[in-house]
């Protein structure tokens, strides 16, 4: 089966540190997040992926390398223009094929089971069938109650908390057939959510399916946080525990550590130096950063490069690839 991995997306709610790299290239415990996605397809046995691309494309340009010495056969289509969710699935049409395939928005991390998702759809011999994950607050997001038996009733944006019918949202996985592409207009923009969903509703023809799994978007900084956060913590499964310190850190390669200096619950990005009696706690450092002696960073995102002079403190601050910090800062 192929996969595609919808990457086109601009993450302009992760500036400032998205003006150097497309979000799906930010590192999950220092790896590229799109590598986290590439590891779950090969797990389920999908072999083939197409990447959509268009903000920053050449930027995958490694990407597509490093995936195929693994052994994953991957094609890349770009769009010049965005073309809507739907759109770009359109546009990939032509190295689709004319099997199921899965659709992906590369901005999730998640470890579900993609096969069994897989088994729901064909059971149901259904056109397309999507993920669902559950939230704690179901009014900030778009809920999508089904039958019993997974039809889709609908879409409800954002229903109050005290009328939604369940706490389920789309989670951007989905288990296409080919001919749902002949519903989508060629080179046109188009919205998944607001044009193609609606009418394969209405069609009956549509199912999901709630399945026991990590979830996570990561297209906001905390949502970004959080991920690194839950993997450093064994939420997202992964095999990142064989490799923390004793105070739940993830050290990069050539990373320098200074005495007195203490790294808990965080992720530190390969060359990075960390000054004496510096303290770092639950955040995220990417590569090439140096914090100064006796300075405190907790709670933030550190660009490659970012410098942070000593005896600053730092609380809840996304900070620039290469910037330089000092004082005291905080959200």
């Amino acid at each position: 089966m192929k996969a595609l991995l919808l990457a086109g997306g601009l993450g302009t709610r992760l500036r400032p540190l998205t003006f150097t790299r497309p979000k799906h290239l930010l590192p999950i415990v220092n790896r590229p997040h799109i590598d986290h996605v590439l590891d779950l397809l090969q797990l389920h046995g999908v072999d083939e992926a197409v990447l959509t691309t268009s903000y920053l494309a050449e930027a995958f340009n490694e990407t597509v390398v490093s995936a195929r010495a693994r052994g994953l056969a991957v094609q890349v289509t770009h769009e010049s223009r965005p073309l809507g969710t739907a759109g770009a699935i359109r546009h990939a049409a032509s190295v689709l094929g004319a099997e199921t395939f899965l659709a992906m928005n590369a901005d999730v991390l998640t470890d579900a089971d993609l096969g069994a998702l897989i088994d729901l759809h064909r059971d149901r011999d259904a056109r397309m069938t999507l993920l669902l994950t559950p939230v704690d607050d179901p009014s900030s997001y778009g809920v999508v109650p089904t039958y019993d038996d997974g039809l889709v009733q609908g879409f409800v944006e954002k229903p109050p908390m005290a009328e939604a019918r369940t706490n389920l949202i789309n989670a951007g996985v989905y288990v296409m057939e080919p001919e749902v592409l002949e519903r989508i207009p060629e080179g046109e923009t188009w919205s998944a959510e607001r044009q193609l969903f609606p009418e394969l509703v209405d069609a009956k023809e549509m199912y999901a399916f709630h399945l026991d799994a990590y979830w996570m978007d990561i297209g906001t900084p905390q949502k970004y946080l959080r991920a690194n956060l839950d993997a450093l913590q064994g939420a997202y499964r992964s095999d990142v525990a064989d490799h923390l310190t004793r105070t739940g850190a993830l050290l990069g390669r050539d990373v320098l550590v200074a005495d007195g200096a203490s790294i808990h619950t965080s992720s530190v990005g390969d060359a990075s130096r960390i000054g004496a009696g510096a303290r770092i706690e639950g955040s995220v450092l990417l590569p090439g950063v140096v914090v100064g002696d006796g300075a405190s960073v907790s709670g933030c995102i550190l660009g490659a490069g970012a410098n942070v002079d000593g005896g600053t403190d730092l609380l809840g601050v996304t900070v620039a690839d290469g910037d330089s910090i000092g004082g005291q800062e905080e959200l």
